[in-house]
């Protein structure tokens, strides 16, 4: 029997593993931050697979390099990275809600923790390029370490998401209207898509490719249905089991004409034969990911709404996953075909699941090492005091009478971002998709 069966299964098992479905009631804890978490762990293990998948058997590499096993998850990072994006808008406006003095020190709270994980991970990741041979100018070397250039080329989604912290702060310190701020934070994620657009693909810079933008969008989505949760809960209550069933069926549908919509009919890379409509192509295709990574966090939502998953493997995951995410593309490489597409691989491992097995156990060790590292510096950096005054319970119920959208679990801290406790932290993924 092909190993990689009994891997699917294990991973099957690991997901599902302590879930409990909820008969006829409801899972009110649908929104809450433990279960996001546990969603988040799939999430990171989701894009962790997908790189292993893209370096082992993406279509684009040599047929002598390829081997298959890991095909699943090769076209669907954009997904995962959705997951992410939504639960992290989601998180950020109830956190908002449930906190009056939320935006007091936020951008320091949530920005300096991932970038200090990040300057570290590309020190990291400069050294192994030196240590495997890569020769650079000192100047090359300098872009390096200022994160110019990508020495972890996975690394675009820390650089991107300090910009759109900034959006969301800026937008409610200045805007009195949840729905105004809502809509000022949906047209910086359309201007940024529309830039990323516009520009080809390159080897080191910002914005090198599709994967820099093409699933931001459900950022603010995941704000505007934290603003409106009850009422999308209440409508999806009713008729719950048939809209399931349309659920699955659209979420298949979607992936399906995302990846023709990419592959077949208009593609991203335009600039490759001169195509005068790159830009509008791009677009088209950015459109098609975006619904389907809404189908993909509908179906889940749903999913969700009857069986409360989670156990401890999805709760470690979904905490390391801001660390996890930085460090594992470094493993990916070392036991690749190749380096970095430069040199060849410290030790090669052909054999996919034993590949799975290595990578896997020292990305996560690396990780836990990355953020005991880091830790110190962030503490010190940005200490997590007491400036988020928590509403009141009477004060809370009374917002939520008031503004019905608002409603959540009021278990505390909701926002599923990167900071120094490892609570709710982010993965993403990049390129190939």
């Amino acid at each position: 029997m092909d190993p990689m069966y009994l891997f699917y299964f294990l991973l099957g098992i690991v997901i599902f593993f302590g879930a409990e479905f909820c008969g006829r009631g409801w899972n009110g804890e649908v929104t809450s931050l433990r279960q996001t978490t546990m969603l988040r762990g799939i999430a990171a293990a989701g894009v962790m697979l997908h790189h292993m998948g893209q370096k082992t058997c993406a279509p684009w590499h040599p047929r002598n390099v390829i081997v298959h096993g890991l095909d699943f998850f090769v076209p669907i990072g954009t997904l995962f990275v959705g997951i992410f994006l939504f639960c992290s808008g989601m998180g950020l406006f109830k956190s908002l809600k449930a906190k009056p003095d939320y935006l007091h020190g936020f951008l320091r709270r949530r920005i300096v923790p991932i970038l200090v994980v990040f300057f570290v991970s590309e020190a990291v990741y400069l050294a192994v390029r030196l240590a495997m041979g890569q020769r650079m100018s000192l100047l090359d070397g300098i872009l390096y370490l200022l994160g110019l250039h990508m020495a972890n080329p996975n690394a675009w989604y820390v650089i991107v998401i300090p910009f759109f912290y900034l959006f969301f702060w800026l937008a409610f310190r200045l805007c009195r209207r949840d729905g105004t701020a809502i809509m000022w934070v949906t047209l910086a994620a359309l201007a940024y898509t529309l830039l990323g657009a516009s520009l080809d693909h390159s080897a080191a810079w910002w914005m090198c490719g599709e994967w820099w933008y093409n699933s931001m969008m459900l950022f603010p989505l995941g704000m505007l249905f934290a603003k409106y949760e009850e009422r999308v809960l209440n409508f999806f209550r009713k008729g719950y089991w048939l809209w399931l069933a349309v659920a699955f069926t659209a979420m298949l549908l979607l992936q399906q004409l995302n990846a023709l919509a990419a592959d077949s009919w208009w593609g991203y890379y335009g600039e490759t034969w001169g195509d005068p409509l790159k830009v509008v192509h791009r677009l088209g295709c950015t459109v098609m990911q975006w619904l389907a990574c809404l189908g993909v966090v509908v179906f889940c939502g749903l999913l969700m709404m009857k069986f409360r998953i989670g156990n401890r493997i999805l709760a470690f995951l979904g905490g390391l996953s801001l660390e996890l995410y930085l460090i594992h593309g470094l493993f990916v490489e070392l036991f690749g075909y190749d380096f970095m597409e430069f040199t060849q691989s410290l030790y090669y491992i052909k054999h996919v699941p034993l590949y799975l097995v290595v990578v896997t156990a020292c990305s996560l060790a690396s990780a836990v090492l990355l953020r005991q590292a880091c830790r110190p510096l962030i503490q010190r950096l940005a200490p997590r005091g007491g400036s988020e005054r928590r509403l009141p319970a009477a004060e809370l119920r009374e917002r939520e009478e008031q503004n019905p959208g608002a409603q959540g679990d009021r278990g505390g801290e909701q926002e599923q971002q990167p900071d120094a406790e490892g609570v709710g932290q982010n993965a993403a993924e990049h390129g190939g998709d």
